[in-house]
């Protein structure tokens, strides 16, 4: 096996652990709040508290990539992440638990980012997108083992030991990263070769900033992920069970289907963007526009569709979020090579917050109606998507303003 491949396969499985982390929650929340004691808005903070120290490190995330590489970032935010694990399946009580979120999310957040960051010096521009297309969708398998598998483990032993499990694979495969991962192909020339200057901290933000496109792209990022992690991170089940009136099972089978939609895209997104449309601004244009218009059914149409129209429209779903993986390759090319860590981790930051603020501001919507036995109103998660599709809509309208990029670039 190539150099190359070796480091994509560590780094992915890296991404795998990093994602099971993130979503492994909703199946755990049940248990975790019995056997600690937590309330309600004890378990909504334990489950925000990964997202928001995950979006808040991507800040000094990005510098700390340019200037000391991909390796030793994400080795050093791999132990973060052990850490975190084994603190958070051995905690005794809320704080500990809230602690070892914490480092669950800052630890983790250098994975994506770290490993596209090494990608921009072993594949070619024109590999890029289909390797960025490709590491995501091998990272939504840990969002897969965190859904039946996870439950089926928690049923046998409790919640705390497949924390410690997936904890020691988090420590294996951070040596792993340590003894494999290489930020660059070594040259017999590498001495003769001047270092990739860096600007500086503040210079590599001045430029990101002073970029309009930048901004247009990190919006469209911030509904785009905002959209998919409010129906399959949170509100997505409740709604199904809810208004449609699903069984758990029945709900976790049809969001299953986005997943897998979302992992089928992701392999298939890059060589969209690079053969067929031969643009990156509008295979964004087009995938979010077909979320978009997906969406919309989240409004009132949903709700009275069968069972076979039901899995079509969520696998569906999936299918168009995987456009918005276009946007790392479009930040590469956006930029000069040495500012690519700010770049993208500035970008992301606003992908996580999407993901954070938005499933917050939806729940206090639907509180606002009265509840009944069964749940809350349709009206209520009719009211609630409509604030993150109507994000979307605005945020592709500006988009059009973006300027274009292309794997051709100097």
């Amino acid at each position: 096996m190539k150099t190359r491949w070796k480091i994509f396969a560590i780094l992915s499985f890296m991404y795998v652990l990093a994602y099971f982390f993130r979503v492994s929650m909703a199946v755990a929340a049940r248990d975790l709040a019995a056997d600690l004691h937590l309330s309600a808005a004890q378990l909504g903070t334990l489950s925000g508290a990964f997202f928001y120290a995950f979006a808040f490190t991507q800040i000094p995330l990005g510098p700390l990539l340019d200037r000391f590489g991909g390796h030793r970032v994400v080795t050093a935010c791999g132990l973060i992440t052990t850490a975190g694990s084994l603190l958070f399946a051995c905690a005794p009580g809320y704080p500990a638990a809230l602690a070892g979120r914490i480092l669950l999310g800052a630890g983790s957040a250098s994975v994506l980012m770290g490993a596209l960051k090494v990608f921009t010096n072993w594949f070619t521009p024109r590999e890029f997108a289909t390797i960025s297309g490709l590491i995501v969708a091998i990272g939504n398998l840990g969002n897969l083992s965190a859904t039946a598998p996870l439950a089926l483990a928690i049923a046998a032993g409790g919640w705390r030991q497949p924390f410690v499990a997936v904890g020691l694979l988090q420590l294996a495969a951070t040596l792993g990263v340590h003894l494999i991962v290489q930020d660059r192909p070594q040259r017999e020339d590498d001495e003769k070769e001047p270092a990739h200057h860096h600007p500086g901290v503040i210079a590599g933000w001045r430029m990101v900033a002073a970029t309009p496109s930048f901004w247009l792209l990190s919006l469209l990022a911030f509904f785009w992920y905002a959209n998919y992690m409010a129906l399959q991170g949170l509100w997505g089940g409740p709604y199904l069970m809810e208004v449609i009136g699903l069984s758990r099972k029945g709900a976790g089978d049809i969001l299953l289907l986005t997943s897998v939609g979302f992992i089928v895209g992701c392999l298939c997104v890059g060589k969209l963007s690079d053969r067929l449309l031969k643009s990156r601004k509008w295979t964004l244009v087009a995938g979010q526009t077909a979320l978009l218009l997906l969406m919309t059914a989240m409004l009132g149409p949903a709700d009275s569709l069968g069972r076979p129209l039901l899995s079509a429209l969520f696998a569906a779903i999936g299918l168009a979020v995987s456009s918005g993986v276009t946007i790392y390759p479009m930040l590469r090319e956006m930029f000069p090579h040495a500012i690519t860590g700010t770049a993208l981790t500035a970008a992301n930051f606003f992908v996580l917050m999407g993901a954070a603020t938005m499933q917050q501001l939806m729940g206090h919507y639907i509180e606002g109606f009265s509840r009944s036995p069964s749940g809350y109103p349709a009206a209520a998660y009719h009211g609630a998507f409509l604030i993150p599709i109507g994000g979307l809509a605005l945020a592709i309208l500006l988009f059009l303003g973006a300027r274009d990029t292309s794997p051709e670039r100097p």
